[in-house]
């Protein structure tokens, strides 16, 4: 069995430090093997203060007493990154669950009942049960690296914090700030976590020890929340605040969909800053979250999530120098993610203009992602207006985003090519024309490859890396690892017409138009997607991408869908007209600023009853097309490029599960029912007619 954790006491001062390093994960996880130790060292450590010099971890004539516990990590990065969900797929009842639970409850009390300074000494990711852990020590001291980041996110897997995360919290942080953290899942630095309470202090790494040393040796009295803060824990005013939270909480999500965030606050209704009340209603509802169908297909996007982020091997060389060509929303966000992600960019563009904006965009990314004028003054130092294309001579990966035509892109990359070093790496940002064609110019078209990003780049996560027929295996490698390096989700995909993320959304798009033409409201369209679990309508969504994108894409993909379709005359007069939707102020809905001006659905307006089926269904058929052709590997990685890319229902767990958990023939049925009411658009894709294990192998 291997060793997790060690514990050793320094003989001159008598604290004992107690390390963990899971050597069968890349980050240390709090597994039951981690627990079972964790458990071992605390009993060896109160037996040492139980019993004296003899008994304790150091013996012998110079032996000093224990006079405080250190908990760090003995990885170069990362302190714990949460328990091993791996581990909750395991779990066949929520008995099973609870007994766990209880069991984590009873080890974290012990090491908060230890009767010497106890401290959790922070580098690296702090997230869920490690921070909980952390939590149960009396100190907290973080480093103040990039990498160093703290956080409950547990939300985003169905659950709320279960090893007495909401107690502990509470008591630290007040009850809002504390809900608040949990309920969002966010992730904070360490200069943030040390405003709101988490951490004690926050040092740079060489000076972590020492600061560990002298805090324990003072041994203040441990942080927690001031009288202001414990304020909303009173009953009258907690069911005021838990009412609100509901309120907000449900504007953003359904609570068929995702029960966590609502049961997390009712949680803290019921039961306020009871230490043993808020203990015990972990044990019990956090079992019943986690074998839900809602956590079950979060934690499956979450597996999906690391599958993606693994497809990129260590030793693949990662870019050091980009070179942007296009200083357009697309070219410019990139230019500034790269620059932001740590990596020398020089911008090209015609148009200093069209620089001059892209450089302002991104410094004001710059402020709102870190913050620091000084690591903001760093960043911005690493993006350089290039309108000559001289860094073109010393770049690693150049990255095309000029606008979408087949002809304008060939040209660029048979002039660049003879510019760039032989080692360079060549990327199209393209979003629908095959790599067959922007390549046919160049002598080498074995290092050209797509780098699909999405708008907005600086939220949306995946980066589709597309693979030509000609495209060398290394170069996709590079690919994968170049978007790795911008820690962004790389999905690789063969280059078909739309890849993937736009083939499968398109035909969803082209259905709402559709039905805006019959008459049907955009507010109820809309309205239809967002309750089956959408992020946003698909109007609002098309809207967000530009509808001249759309445009373009549309005319590229209409012929190649699986129900080959025109592009509607609306979309064509609609950006002939100049409403382009978000960036023009004007598209399907009308802005002010960012923000859409709200739409109703009409008083007496009875939206047709299948109108959710309508904009699913399409989208689904395609989706088997997709795997059909093999625009992807296996469906796994086809829900993974759908989820990160579209942002479909996560808490369905991905398309292609939707499909297997409806079950495959009646869904096939419910199609062509969809064929018979409305025509041709519904046609089955001919993957319909295999079964799953047909269709692909080892079925779903």
């Amino acid at each position: 069995m291997k060793t997790l954790w060690t514990l050793a006491q320094d003989a001159t001062d008598g604290l004992c430090r107690l390390g963990i390093d899971d050597p069968s994960h890349a980050v240390n996880l709090l597994s039951v093997a981690a627990l079972d130790e964790l458990d071992a060292c605390i009993t060896q450590v109160e037996n040492g203060l139980e019993n004296g010099l003899e008994t304790g971890i150091a013996s012998g004539p110079r032996a000093h007493p224990i006079t405080g516990l250190i908990i760090h990590s003995r990885k170069a990065k990362g302190f714990i990154a949460g328990a091993d969900v791996d581990e909750f797929d395991r779990l066949a009842d929520p008995a099973q669950a609870e007994r766990h639970i209880r069991r984590v409850h009873a080890l974290l009390a012990r090491i908060e009942d230890l009767p010497i300074p106890t401290l959790a000494l922070i580098h690296g990711v702090c997230l869920g049960g490690g921070l909980e852990l952390a939590l149960a020590c009396r100190y907290r001291i973080a480093s103040d690296d990039p990498s160093t980041k703290l956080g409950f996110p547990e939300v985003r897997l169905g659950i709320f914090p279960g090893y007495g995360g909401t107690w502990r919290a509470i008591r630290t942080l007040g009850p809002v700030a504390a809900i608040q953290a949990m309920l969002t899942g966010k992730t904070y630095s360490a200069r943030q976590a040390q405003r709101m309470g988490l951490v004690d202090r926050v040092l740079p790494q060489r000076q972590l020890e020492t600061g560990a040393r002298d805090l324990i040796r003072a041994a203040p009295l441990p942080s927690r929340a001031n009288f202001s803060q414990r304020l909303p824990n009173l009953p009258p005013v907690r069911g005021w605040v838990a009412q609100r939270m509901t309120r907000r909480t449900a504007a953003k999500m359904r609570q068929e969909h995702y029960p966590a965030p609502f049961a997390l606050i009712e949680h803290w209704r019921a039961n306020g800053e009871n230490a043993r009340g808020l203990l015990d209603g972990e044990a019990r509802r956090v079992p019943e979250l986690l074998l839900g169908e809602s956590s079950t297909n979060l934690r499956r996007v979450f597996h999906l999530q690391e599958r993606l982020k693994a497809l990129s091997g260590g030793e693949v060389p990662r870019p050091d120098r980009v070179h942007v060509v296009g200083a357009g929303v697309m070219g410019g966000d990139i230019a500034a993610w790269c620059a932001l992600s740590g990596l020398t960019v020089t911008l090209q563009d015609l148009s200093l203009d069209q620089i001059g904006r892209a450089m302002k965009r991104a410094h004001r990314l710059f402020e709102q992602r870190l913050r620091d004028p000084r690591l903001v003054r760093t960043a911005w130092d690493r993006l350089i207006p290039d309108p000559d294309g001289e860094g073109l001579r010393r770049t690693d990966l150049v990255i095309e985003a000029v606008a979408e035509q087949a002809e304008l892109k060939q040209r660029l990359f048979a002039e660049m090519e003879t510019r760039v070093p032989e080692h360079a790496l060549l990327a199209t940002n393209t979003s629908s024309i095959p790599l067959e064609r922007i390549g046919e110019g160049l002598r080498d078209p074995g290092r050209l490859i797509g780098l699909h990003f999405f708008n907005p780049v600086a939220r949306m996560q995946l980066v589709e890396v597309v693979r030509g027929t000609s495209t060398r295996s290394e170069s996709v490698q590079r690919g994968l690892a170049a978007v790795r390096a911008l820690d962004r989700l790389p999905l690789p995909v063969r280059s078909r017409p739309g890849f993937l993320v736009n083939r499968v959304l398109m035909p969803y798009l082209l259905e709402a138009v559709d039905l805006l033409d019959e008459g049907v409201s955009m507010a109820a369209i809309d309205r239809a997607a967002v309750d089956y679990g959408m992020p946003m309508g698909p109007l609002a969504l098309a809207d967000t991408v530009g509808l001249d994108i759309c445009l373009a894409v549309a005319d590229t993909l209409g012929p190649a869908l699986t129900a080959p379709e025109e592009t509607p005359e609306r979309l064509r007069r609609m950006v002939s007209e100049g409403r382009l939707g978000r960036k023009s102020g004007q598209g399907f809905y009308a802005y002010q600023g960012e923000r859409a001006m709200p739409q109703a659905v009409p008083r007496g307006e009875r939206p047709p009853e299948d109108l959710t089926e309508r904009l699913i269904f399409r989208l689904l058929n395609e989706c088997v097309a997709c795997l059909r052709e093999g625009v992807v590997e296996d469906p796994d990685l086809l829900d993974a490029g759908v989820v990160f890319g579209t942002g479909f229902a996560p808490h369905r767990g991905g398309p292609l599960h939707e499909i297997a958990q409806g079950g495959w023939e009646r869904m096939r049925e419910r199609l062509d029912a969809l064929q018979r009411d409305h025509g041709r658009h519904f046609r089955p894709d001919r993957g319909w007619q295999l079964t799953p294990a047909g269709l692909y192998p080892g079925g779903h």
